[in-house]
């Protein structure tokens, strides 16, 4: 509640960011300054918090706040620590017979008035084995009367017996000290020790107030005292107050509930809100050592009755705020690094907690002083009750959460960010392993998708250190650590031989402060009784009601235990060292500590694994030099299977989509210079010669081939490299390997296609054709995409739209070379979103994959269908199937029999890849398990793809069943849009669809081709996503369907097998993860796998969709030809024809003809010049 008032002080709703004032310009750069450490050193920050808190553990320890008052621990009742709590009631005439509580003990009373202790005498577990002692044990030179006992509500709770008596007060003392020890039932007095040493002693009933508080605990007795303690406070306690207090600890449950919801909420399940609840627990025991230490008088009772109601109050509502702030400043630095601003800005998991600092620090700050400020004048209040006591401590709560949440709490933040791109690198290259991309591609996607990457410390030129610290403090930190250990160890056996045992840990007693007392709960009955004797009697009587006195039964040697240490030994006592080492090695021997230091050891451990772990899969296998050929690979034209070294390169990661107010505030920034990639990526690049070299005639042909085995083929010139390959030397596929930089194997190769004898007549005008080979990530191509490389086609792109799809606003990127498609695209885009968007519905998802097994005769071809469609065959292909990867599952199963072949169609997801070598390498290993372990060894698998899948060809299997994503998107167009827009009338549009898309295709006999050209939309999206273009085929089967109603037209597409996928195949190269990244989908999703897959095929449904309508509406107004006519037409000269063949060849250029004539060809190292 406070810190909702206090972010509500400053303004009423106002949202708008203003200008820094004063506090704010001069205390954000103190903060930063805090957070700067504790973020660059995180782990250094958090072992010594720990390390920290777990010494004011031991503080507090000392103090004594949960041990027993020193005269009460000496082995001697003191009578007055027993009247702490009590009550005193008076009841006579002057109180009209009515008892009434006396606030203080110099109340002047009646000569006759009698002065009584009632005393109750408390037996715990006594009832269970009869061991309770007789009212005949009280001493008799007492004037003791037995009082009937009271009984609780929470009776039920333990089995005490208590015997109450009535003493006259100026006889309490010597009673209690009397009954200090009572003889035990003799069926319960056990014996111990022997009769002949002297050590033969019984068990007594031992007033536990007079206990020695030295004597040993033990985490169980701890619990127990403490369950004996709430027992106890519950019975004393008022009913009202119970109540409170319940409900206060409700909220304060409720309130850690809202803080893990809400931490789940920004991406945690778990472990931010344990680390927020850590933080809080550390600034507690600083707070309490620190008030204890100044002498402020807390006791557990005061604790437990104040910290619910602090932390509903204050509640976590500062460590959401910042957590939000990071993760926004993290989101910021992705869009930063994509437009690769110039600003100098480091681009680390650093620099984003900074930056949240920066943004809310003063702020958390404020509300934190403005908080503290309220706590303090309660501390300064009159008000008794222990208000004050608890304000004091509220107050350094307060102050030591706040530097908690600086400190401890950022740094935590700085471990999970980096966390969390350990695992969105491992799953991202895990899936592309899945999918049958190479391990070292899919490892240099992975790390391209980073952030941070690589290519964004060497653009900075900073020396940024990792999250973890400077690489070289991080070992030397953990050495320190260890040898710390091992000299207390040390030090532990030195000190043995000069007596210095550790001390025993202070035993821990659950009375650690008087509770408050119902004096008509705890002696109700007795009352009852004094209050009859004092009115027969007509005399007033005052009657002190004590706090239950509890017993234990024990063993006297063990009950008055004293410390095994002689605190008269100052040999080395006064000794500073002596004293650290032993505090230390008593901490050592805690309970609560030791268990702390084994968890912290523990996660310590998991933690340390994880990272290990994660550094074997970031780093899976080294960089190994290239090398050239052997050999064998040159005679025998055998493929390498050696992948070359690959660096990283830069893949921005999905940008958030901005909102107007983004929109309208952001201004175009310069364009940052471009670096080569040899300079900034690949600095390991073999050099190769200069051109003065390179300008050299070729030398010998014995000394290229020596230069060849000694490794050395980079330092050779193309045209001696080129000389090699044509004689054989060097094979075409293994120049990458061997030169070591693919950009010039990719030169090299094309001068060996141009100078090829066998197609000479065909290929020479490749080596200086406009064809570019520059600039371009190869490392992404080879291995995974294309070989024998030679260039890259670069296609006109377009983008048609925005159009709303499902409420959101899409670009769609088409790359084409027909033109007015982008165009029309366009309008009806605009069309749908005249009328609200498109609406998509996903209606299946699943790959498929249709192997071909087959069988010597026909009742065993029949008996492995039967199987196969029973419930059995179908859980042991499920089960073969998912043990192959973590995201291919299969759904369904269904075989058909021709003659003694069968053909399985298996069908499965598979995450957000498309998924074809996922599913092959299932289907794979689900035949092998029913050929090996089902009875089938006499089957024969003809093919893993037996054509009923069915991949890139039409089949109506995939239009009836579907095949990848299945999706149906719906527009509804309004009569005038459809007038003013799409220039025809709602009925003339729906008759002219079922005429050509439906009545048409019907009489041509299409599969899945009711369309207008659904195909054009899918293939250009296609190219520019890289997806598979063969698999246009099926992925464009579509129904376009037209309806009137209410004189709007309806318009829907439904495509059953749209197969695309957002990770592996081309979707790895740079230009086409940019336009999935305008999408919006690039990579596997984050937290459901597939969803980024099915959001690609409803925007491509969406796509079709405006196609459709735009088309239509073309055809049906008769504006086709004429907009092909107007946008076609282009003034600029075509090239003019290839040479014939028989055209003589020689080494001279061949010319092109230009506008003006003749004009030489230079050689492309881009696009086509201006002209």
């Amino acid at each position: 509640m406070l810190g909702y008032l206090t972010t509500r002080w400053q303004g009423a709703g106002d949202t708008k960011k203003t200008s820094p004032g004063w506090y704010d310009r001069n205390v954000s750069p103190l903060l930063l300054a805090v957070a700067k450490k504790a973020c660059t050193h995180p782990i250094h920050t958090i072992v010594t918090i720990a390390l920290v808190a777990s010494y004011s553990y031991l503080g507090v320890l000392d103090k004594g706040l949960l041990e027993r008052d020193v005269d009460s621990a000496s082995g001697r009742v003191d009578f007055q620590t027993l009247l702490a709590g009590s009550k005193r009631l008076r009841v006579g005439e002057e109180t009209s017979w009515q008892w009434e509580a006396e606030e203080g003990r110099n109340v002047m009373l009646k000569e006759k008035a009698q002065q009584i202790a009632l005393v109750t005498l408390v037996f715990p577990e006594s009832s269970t084995i009869n061991s309770a002692p007789s009212q005949y044990a009280v001493p008799s030179n007492v004037s003791a009367e037995l009082l009937p006992s009271s009984s609780s509500s929470f009776s039920t709770l333990s089995h005490d017996t208590s015997l109450a008596f009535s003493i006259p007060y100026n006889q309490a003392s010597d009673f209690l000290t009397a009954m200090q020890e009572i003889s035990a039932p003799e069926d319960a007095a056990e014996i111990q020790g022997s009769d002949k040493e002297g050590t033969r002693e019984a068990k007594k009933w031992m007033m536990r107030a007079s206990k020695n508080g030295s004597a040993p605990g033990g985490v169980r007795n701890w619990l127990q005292e403490s369950w004996t303690s709430f027992v106890d406070l519950l019975k004393n306690a008022d009913t009202g107050d119970i109540v409170i207090m319940a409900l206060g600890y409700l909220a304060m449950h409720l309130t850690f509930v809202s803080l893990f919801l809400a931490m789940r909420r920004l991406g945690s399940n778990f472990w931010l809100a344990t680390a927020v609840l850590l933080q809080s627990a550390f600034a507690f025991l600083f707070a309490l050592a620190i008030t204890l230490y100044l002498g402020v008088p807390i006791n557990m009772i005061l604790l437990s009755e104040g910290l619910p109601f602090l932390v509903v109050i204050i509640g976590f509502e500062k460590p959401i705020v910042l957590t939000k702030a990071v993760l926004s400043a993290s989101l910021d630095a992705r869009r930063a690094a994509e437009e690769n601003r110039g600003d100098g800005e480091t681009l680390t998991i650093q620099s984003a907690v900074q930056i949240a600092i920066k943004r809310t620090g003063f702020e958390i700050v404020r509300d934190y002083f403005f908080e503290i400020l309220i706590l303090v004048a309660g501390a300064m209040s009159g008000i008794q009750g222990g208000l004050r006591q608890f304000c004091f401590l509220g107050a350094w709560i307060l102050l030591f959460d706040a530097m908690m949440l600086l400190t401890f709490y950022t740094a935590i933040l700085t471990i999970k960010l980096e966390i969390n791109r350990i695992k969105r690198h491992v799953a991202l290259r895990r899936a592309l392993e899945d999918d049958g991309v190479d391990g070292r591609v899919a490892e240099n996607v992975a790390r391209n998708n980073d952030w941070p990457n690589d290519r964004d410390v060497q653009l900075r030129s900073s020396s940024t250190t990792t999250v973890f610290g400077k690489k070289v403090t991080v070992p030397k930190f953990k050495v320190l650590m260890v040898a710390g250990f091992v000299l207390v160890n040390v030090l532990n056996v030195v000190t043995l031989r000069f007596g210095l045992t550790p001390s025993k840990v202070s035993h821990v007693s659950g009375v650690g402060a008087t509770p408050p007392l119902d004096p008509f709960k705890v002696a109700g009955s007795g009352l009852d009784h004094i209050f009859k004797q004092a009115k027969t009697a007509g005399t007033s009587a005052v009657v002190t009601v004590l706090m239950p006195i509890k017993y234990e039964l024990n063993y006297p040697s063990i009950h008055y235990a004293e410390s095994i240490v002689n605190e008269n030994d100052s040999t080395f006592g006064t000794n500073i060292s002596t004293h650290i080492v032993d505090g230390v090695l008593k901490s050592l021997e805690d309970p609560f500590l030791g268990k702390w230091i084994i968890a912290a050891l523990v996660m310590s451990v998991v933690l340390n694994g994880y990272l290990f772990n994660a550094a074997r899969w970031t780093i899976k296998e080294p960089h190994k030099p290239l090398e050239p050929p052997s050999p064998s690979e040159v005679q025998d034209g055998a493929p390498s299977m050696a992948a070359s070294r690959v660096p990283s390169m830069h893949m921005p990661t999905p940008p958030r989509t901005p909102g107007p107010e983004d929109q309208n505030a952001r201004r175009l920034q310069p364009l940052a210079q471009l670096t080569p990639l040899s300079q900034t990526l690949r600095p390991d690049i073999p050099v190769g010669p200069s051109e003065e070299q390179q300008r050299q005639p070729n030398r010998p042909m014995e000394f290229l081939e020596q230069r060849l085995k000694e490794k050395q083929a980079p330092s050779l010139t193309d045209e001696e490299l080129i000389e090699l390959s044509l004689k054989g030397k060097i094979p075409g596929y293994a120049l990458e390997k061997t030169l070591g930089d693919k950009t010039r194997a990719v030169k090299i190769r094309r001068g060996l296609v141009a100078r090829t004898h066998a197609t000479r007549e065909t290929s020479t005008l490749l080596e200086r054709s406009l064809l570019p080979y520059k600039d371009y990530n190869y490392d992404l191509v080879h291995g995974a995409c294309c070989e024998n490389v030679v260039g890259y086609l670069p296609l006109p792109l377009g983008v048609a739209g925005p159009i709303l799809v499902d409420g959101q606003n899409y670009f769609l990127p088409m790359a084409t070379t027909e033109g007015v498609l982008v165009a029309s695209t366009s309008r009806g885009a605009k069309a749908i979103n005249a009328g609200g968007g498109a609406v998509t519905v996903v209606t299946g998802d699943g790959m498929t994959r249709g192997p071909c097994i087959g069988f010597d005769s026909l009742v065993r071809a029949g008996a492995a269908k039967n199987w196969l469609d029973s419930d059995e065959g179908q859980q042991t292909m499920k089960d073969a199937f998912n043990s192959t990867s973590r995201f291919a599952r299969l759904r369904s199963m269904r075989s058909a029999i021709a003659g003694t072949n069968i053909y399985v169609r298996f069908r499965a997801t598979t995450g957000d890849a498309m998924g074809m070598n996922m599913i092959s390498k299932g289907v794979e290993h689900a035949l092998t398990v029913m050929a090996t372990e089902c009875g089938f060894d006499d089957m024969k698998v003809v093919t893993v793809s037996g054509n009923y899948c069915t991949d890139k060809k039409a089949a109506a299997i995939n239009w009836i069943d579907g095949r990848g994503k299945g999706v149906v998107a719906e527009a509804t167009i309004p009569g005038n849009v459809v007038k003013s827009v799409l220039k025809c009338e709602v009925e003339d549009l729906v008759q002219m669809n079922i005429s050509k898309n439906l009545i048409g295709s019907a009489m041509a006999g299409a599969m899945g081709g009711f369309n207008a050209h659904a195909a054009n939309i899918v293939a250009a999206i296609f190219l520019a996503t890289g997806q598979d273009p063969a698999q246009v085929v099926e992925s464009a089967n579509c129904i376009t369907i037209m309806n009137n109603v209410n004189g709007n037209l309806q318009i829907s597409v439904s495509m059953p097998s749209i197969e695309v996928g957002t990770i592996g195949g081309g979707t790895i190269l740079e230009p086409q993860s940019a336009m999935l990244d305008l999408l919006g989908v690039r990579g596997a999703h984050p937290t459901s796998p597939g969803d980024n897959a099915r959001q690609l095929a409803r925007v491509i449904a969406a796509g079709v969709l405006a196609g459709e309508l735009s088309l239509n509406s073309a055809l049906c107004a008769g504006h086709l030809v004429k907009a092909h006519m107007a946008h076609n037409r282009s003034n600029v000269p075509s090239r003019a024809p290839t040479p014939a063949p028989q055209t003589p060849v020689t080494g001279a250029q061949t010319p092109i003809t230009g506008a003006n004539g003749l004009m030489p060809l230079t050689q492309a190292n881009g696009p086509l010049p201006k002209r």
